[in-house]
Protein backbone atom coordinates (compact mmCIF):
# COMPACT_ATOMS: atom_id res chain seq x y z
CA UNK A 1 0.00 0.00 0.00
CA UNK A 2 1.48 3.56 -1.32
CA UNK A 3 0.96 6.74 1.14
CA UNK A 4 -2.01 7.91 -0.78
CA UNK A 5 -3.86 4.66 -0.17
CA UNK A 6 -2.71 4.94 3.58
CA UNK A 7 -3.90 8.46 3.90
CA UNK A 8 -7.28 7.55 2.43
CA UNK A 9 -7.79 4.76 4.43
CA UNK A 10 -6.59 6.19 7.60
CA UNK A 11 -9.22 9.18 7.12
CA UNK A 12 -12.20 7.12 6.25
CA UNK A 13 -11.76 5.07 9.18
CA UNK A 14 -11.81 8.03 11.17
CA UNK A 15 -14.44 9.31 9.48
CA UNK A 16 -16.43 6.04 10.02
CA UNK A 17 -16.16 6.39 13.82
CA UNK A 18 -16.45 10.38 14.23
CA UNK A 19 -18.25 12.05 16.84
CA UNK A 20 -17.12 15.48 16.83
CA UNK A 21 -17.30 16.49 12.76
CA UNK A 22 -19.39 14.86 10.24
CA UNK A 23 -19.67 15.60 6.41
CA UNK A 24 -22.97 16.76 4.96
CA UNK A 25 -23.46 14.55 2.60
CA UNK A 26 -26.18 16.64 0.19
CA UNK A 27 -23.94 19.87 0.98
CA UNK A 28 -20.73 17.71 -1.23
CA UNK A 29 -23.11 18.34 -4.58
CA UNK A 30 -23.01 22.31 -3.63
CA UNK A 31 -19.03 22.98 -4.26
CA UNK A 32 -18.63 25.07 -6.64
CA UNK A 33 -15.42 24.75 -9.24
CA UNK A 34 -12.61 27.13 -9.10
CA UNK A 35 -9.72 28.64 -10.99
CA UNK A 36 -7.04 25.70 -11.75
CA UNK A 37 -4.37 25.66 -9.04
CA UNK A 38 -1.49 28.16 -9.95
CA UNK A 39 1.48 29.50 -7.76
CA UNK A 40 1.09 33.28 -7.27
CA UNK A 41 4.72 34.94 -9.15
CA UNK A 42 4.46 37.58 -7.10
CA UNK A 43 5.05 35.96 -3.49
CA UNK A 44 6.56 32.74 -5.19
CA UNK A 45 9.98 32.70 -6.65
CA UNK A 46 9.20 31.07 -10.29
CA UNK A 47 11.39 32.78 -12.80
CA UNK A 48 15.13 31.14 -11.95
CA UNK A 49 16.96 28.52 -13.85
CA UNK A 50 15.02 24.76 -12.84
CA UNK A 51 16.79 23.94 -10.54
CA UNK A 52 17.12 27.23 -8.47
CA UNK A 53 13.12 27.03 -8.56
CA UNK A 54 13.63 23.67 -7.65
CA UNK A 55 15.46 24.50 -4.42
CA UNK A 56 12.85 27.46 -3.67
CA UNK A 57 9.96 25.18 -3.76
CA UNK A 58 11.53 22.32 -1.24
CA UNK A 59 12.87 24.60 1.06
CA UNK A 60 10.07 26.68 1.30
CA UNK A 61 7.91 23.36 1.74
CA UNK A 62 10.56 22.62 4.23
CA UNK A 63 8.68 25.22 6.04
CA UNK A 64 5.40 25.25 5.17
CA UNK A 65 4.39 25.04 9.36
CA UNK A 66 3.18 27.19 11.94
CA UNK A 67 -0.18 28.17 11.22
CA UNK A 68 -0.87 27.87 14.94
CA UNK A 69 1.87 30.61 15.11
CA UNK A 70 0.43 32.79 12.48
CA UNK A 71 -1.17 35.09 14.37
CA UNK A 72 1.68 35.85 16.34
CA UNK A 73 3.87 36.56 13.29
CA UNK A 74 5.21 39.88 12.07
CA UNK A 75 3.41 39.88 8.55
CA UNK A 76 3.61 41.77 5.52
CA UNK A 77 1.11 44.68 5.15
CA UNK A 78 -2.13 42.51 3.55
CA UNK A 79 -0.09 39.45 3.45
CA UNK A 80 -1.57 36.12 5.35
CA UNK A 81 1.63 34.14 7.71
CA UNK A 82 2.38 31.73 4.38
CA UNK A 83 2.78 34.20 2.02
CA UNK A 84 4.65 36.39 3.77
CA UNK A 85 7.23 33.63 4.35
CA UNK A 86 6.75 32.59 0.44
CA UNK A 87 7.34 36.16 -0.03
CA UNK A 88 10.65 36.88 1.82
CA UNK A 89 11.97 33.79 1.23
CA UNK A 90 11.34 34.48 -2.41
CA UNK A 91 13.35 37.65 -1.91
CA UNK A 92 16.41 36.29 -0.49
CA UNK A 93 16.64 33.87 -3.48
CA UNK A 94 16.18 36.77 -5.93
CA UNK A 95 19.39 38.31 -4.37
CA UNK A 96 21.48 35.82 -3.18
CA UNK A 97 20.17 32.13 -4.66
CA UNK A 98 19.60 29.45 -2.84
CA UNK A 99 21.61 27.52 0.23
CA UNK A 100 23.96 24.52 -0.68
CA UNK A 101 23.04 21.50 1.72
CA UNK A 102 26.51 22.63 3.77
CA UNK A 103 24.40 25.67 4.53
CA UNK A 104 21.06 24.59 5.18
CA UNK A 105 22.51 22.21 7.71
CA UNK A 106 24.25 25.30 9.71
CA UNK A 107 21.18 27.63 9.80
CA UNK A 108 19.85 28.57 13.25
CA UNK A 109 16.90 30.44 14.25
CA UNK A 110 18.73 33.63 13.78
CA UNK A 111 19.69 33.32 10.45
CA UNK A 112 16.71 31.89 9.45
CA UNK A 113 14.61 35.18 11.62
CA UNK A 114 16.40 37.38 9.55
CA UNK A 115 15.62 36.44 6.05
CA UNK A 116 11.77 35.99 6.85
CA UNK A 117 11.46 39.37 8.84
CA UNK A 118 10.83 37.67 12.15
CA UNK A 119 12.24 38.02 15.85
CA UNK A 120 15.00 35.28 16.54
CA UNK A 121 13.65 34.30 19.52
CA UNK A 122 10.10 33.30 17.86
CA UNK A 123 9.74 29.65 18.82
CA UNK A 124 8.64 29.13 14.86
CA UNK A 125 12.28 30.27 14.13
CA UNK A 126 13.89 27.59 15.69
CA UNK A 127 11.55 25.08 14.38
CA UNK A 128 12.20 26.44 10.74
CA UNK A 129 15.74 26.33 11.46
CA UNK A 130 15.50 22.91 12.53
CA UNK A 131 13.35 21.80 9.50
CA UNK A 132 15.98 23.88 7.16
CA UNK A 133 19.03 21.25 9.22
CA UNK A 134 17.00 18.58 8.18
CA UNK A 135 16.72 19.21 4.52
CA UNK A 136 20.54 19.55 4.06
CA UNK A 137 21.08 16.40 5.89
CA UNK A 138 18.43 15.06 3.71
CA UNK A 139 19.89 16.26 0.16
CA UNK A 140 23.37 15.70 1.35
CA UNK A 141 25.51 16.10 -1.82
CA UNK A 142 22.18 16.47 -3.92
CA UNK A 143 20.95 19.62 -5.66
CA UNK A 144 17.16 20.08 -5.42
CA UNK A 145 16.57 18.36 -8.90
CA UNK A 146 18.83 15.52 -8.25
CA UNK A 147 16.39 14.59 -5.14
CA UNK A 148 13.22 15.15 -7.46
CA UNK A 149 14.95 12.51 -9.61
CA UNK A 150 15.41 10.22 -7.13
CA UNK A 151 11.54 9.56 -7.68
CA UNK A 152 12.13 8.21 -10.68
CA UNK A 153 8.69 10.60 -11.95
CA UNK A 154 6.55 9.15 -8.95
CA UNK A 155 4.83 12.00 -6.95
CA UNK A 156 3.86 8.74 -4.60
CA UNK A 157 7.50 8.09 -4.12
CA UNK A 158 8.73 11.47 -3.67
CA UNK A 159 5.98 12.27 -0.79
CA UNK A 160 7.71 9.04 0.27
CA UNK A 161 10.89 10.02 0.49
CA UNK A 162 10.72 13.16 1.89
CA UNK A 163 8.63 11.59 4.70
CA UNK A 164 10.96 8.98 5.57
CA UNK A 165 14.05 11.09 5.44
CA UNK A 166 12.39 14.43 6.93
CA UNK A 167 11.38 13.77 10.57
CA UNK A 168 8.49 17.02 9.97
CA UNK A 169 7.21 15.79 6.49
CA UNK A 170 6.48 12.18 8.96
CA UNK A 171 2.81 13.26 9.02
CA UNK A 172 1.33 9.86 9.65
CA UNK A 173 -2.49 9.62 8.25
CA UNK A 174 -2.23 12.69 6.34
CA UNK A 175 1.52 13.40 4.84
CA UNK A 176 -0.05 17.29 3.95
CA UNK A 177 3.36 18.68 3.29
CA UNK A 178 5.04 15.44 1.57
CA UNK A 179 2.61 15.22 -0.68
CA UNK A 180 1.88 19.23 -1.64
CA UNK A 181 5.62 19.22 -2.39
CA UNK A 182 5.27 17.23 -6.04
CA UNK A 183 2.38 19.31 -6.69
CA UNK A 184 4.17 22.39 -6.57
CA UNK A 185 7.05 21.21 -8.37
CA UNK A 186 4.65 19.93 -10.94
CA UNK A 187 2.74 23.45 -10.90
CA UNK A 188 5.87 25.78 -11.45
CA UNK A 189 6.81 23.90 -14.31
CA UNK A 190 10.10 21.88 -12.78
CA UNK A 191 9.09 18.72 -12.32
CA UNK A 192 6.58 16.08 -14.14
CA UNK A 193 5.01 13.33 -12.50
CA UNK A 194 2.62 10.64 -13.76
CA UNK A 195 1.09 9.91 -10.64
CA UNK A 196 -0.07 13.77 -10.02
CA UNK A 197 -3.64 12.87 -10.08
CA UNK A 198 -3.30 10.13 -7.06
CA UNK A 199 -2.61 12.75 -4.17
CA UNK A 200 -5.18 13.47 -1.97
CA UNK A 201 -5.99 16.94 -0.66
CA UNK A 202 -3.42 18.18 1.40
CA UNK A 203 -4.70 18.33 4.94
CA UNK A 204 -4.44 21.39 6.73
CA UNK A 205 -6.64 24.09 8.95
CA UNK A 206 -7.53 26.53 6.03
CA UNK A 207 -9.29 23.52 3.53
CA UNK A 208 -11.60 21.93 6.02
CA UNK A 209 -12.88 25.72 7.03
CA UNK A 210 -13.55 26.41 3.93
CA UNK A 211 -15.59 23.08 4.21
CA UNK A 212 -17.33 24.37 7.22
CA UNK A 213 -18.06 27.63 6.18
CA UNK A 214 -19.95 25.97 2.52
CA UNK A 215 -21.61 23.39 4.71
CA UNK A 216 -19.75 20.28 4.18
CA UNK A 217 -18.75 19.61 7.77
CA UNK A 218 -20.52 20.17 10.78
CA UNK A 219 -18.64 20.52 14.20
CA UNK A 220 -20.12 19.82 17.51
CA UNK A 221 -21.52 22.70 19.05
CA UNK A 222 -18.68 22.50 21.61
CA UNK A 223 -15.97 22.21 19.54
CA UNK A 224 -17.47 25.30 16.96
CA UNK A 225 -17.95 27.34 19.88
CA UNK A 226 -13.47 26.64 21.08
CA UNK A 227 -12.62 27.36 17.44
CA UNK A 228 -14.89 30.53 17.36
CA UNK A 229 -13.53 31.97 20.57
CA UNK A 230 -9.88 31.29 18.91
CA UNK A 231 -8.98 28.34 21.65
CA UNK A 232 -6.28 26.79 20.13
CA UNK A 233 -6.89 22.57 19.30
CA UNK A 234 -4.22 20.25 20.80
CA UNK A 235 -2.09 18.96 17.82
CA UNK A 236 -2.82 14.78 18.03
CA UNK A 237 -6.38 15.20 19.62
CA UNK A 238 -9.38 13.89 18.67
CA UNK A 239 -11.25 16.66 17.91
CA UNK A 240 -8.00 18.11 15.73
CA UNK A 241 -7.73 14.69 13.87
CA UNK A 242 -11.38 14.68 13.16
CA UNK A 243 -11.06 17.62 11.24
CA UNK A 244 -8.23 16.73 9.09
CA UNK A 245 -9.70 13.50 8.40
CA UNK A 246 -13.39 14.46 7.38
CA UNK A 247 -11.97 17.08 5.22
CA UNK A 248 -10.02 14.72 3.13
CA UNK A 249 -12.44 12.26 3.05
CA UNK A 250 -14.84 15.21 1.29
CA UNK A 251 -12.53 16.30 -0.67
CA UNK A 252 -12.72 12.67 -2.02
CA UNK A 253 -16.10 12.83 -2.77
CA UNK A 254 -16.14 16.10 -4.17
CA UNK A 255 -13.41 15.09 -6.97
CA UNK A 256 -15.37 11.94 -7.24
CA UNK A 257 -18.57 13.92 -7.77
CA UNK A 258 -16.83 16.48 -10.01
CA UNK A 259 -14.71 14.23 -11.82
CA UNK A 260 -11.57 15.98 -11.01
CA UNK A 261 -8.20 15.30 -8.80
CA UNK A 262 -8.90 15.32 -5.34
CA UNK A 263 -5.22 17.98 -6.03
CA UNK A 264 -7.56 19.91 -7.94
CA UNK A 265 -10.50 20.50 -5.59
CA UNK A 266 -7.67 21.98 -2.48
CA UNK A 267 -6.60 24.11 -5.21
CA UNK A 268 -9.96 25.59 -4.95
CA UNK A 269 -11.13 25.15 -1.92
CA UNK A 270 -7.85 26.79 -0.43
CA UNK A 271 -7.93 29.76 -2.44
CA UNK A 272 -11.42 30.41 -1.76
CA UNK A 273 -9.86 30.68 1.68
CA UNK A 274 -8.39 33.61 0.70
CA UNK A 275 -11.39 35.33 0.57
CA UNK A 276 -12.98 37.58 3.04
CA UNK A 277 -16.03 36.24 4.13
CA UNK A 278 -13.41 32.94 5.15
CA UNK A 279 -10.90 35.41 7.07
CA UNK A 280 -13.73 36.60 9.14
CA UNK A 281 -14.79 33.55 11.06
CA UNK A 282 -11.88 31.94 13.42
CA UNK A 283 -9.87 28.87 11.72
CA UNK A 284 -8.73 26.31 14.42
CA UNK A 285 -5.50 26.50 15.64
CA UNK A 286 -2.91 24.01 16.45
CA UNK A 287 0.74 24.46 16.61
CA UNK A 288 2.19 22.12 14.95
CA UNK A 289 4.81 21.35 12.45
CA UNK A 290 2.43 19.38 10.28
CA UNK A 291 0.69 22.41 8.49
Amino acid sequence: MGLCDEVRRHCAAVVAEARFVEIDPEAIGRVEPGPPPALDPRAHYLEGEPGDVAAYLLTLDAINFGSGWFPTLRRAPGRSGYFTIAARLAERFRAAGPWSPAELRELDAAAVAAVLGQDPDHELMALHARALNDLGAFLGDRTALDAVAAAEGSAERLAEQVAAGMPFFDDRGFYKRAQILPHDLALAGVADFADLDRLTIFADNLVPHVLRGDGVLHYDPALSSRIDSGEPLEVGSREEVEIRACAVHAGELIAAGLGVAPRIVDGWLWNRGQQLRYKARPRHRTRSVWY
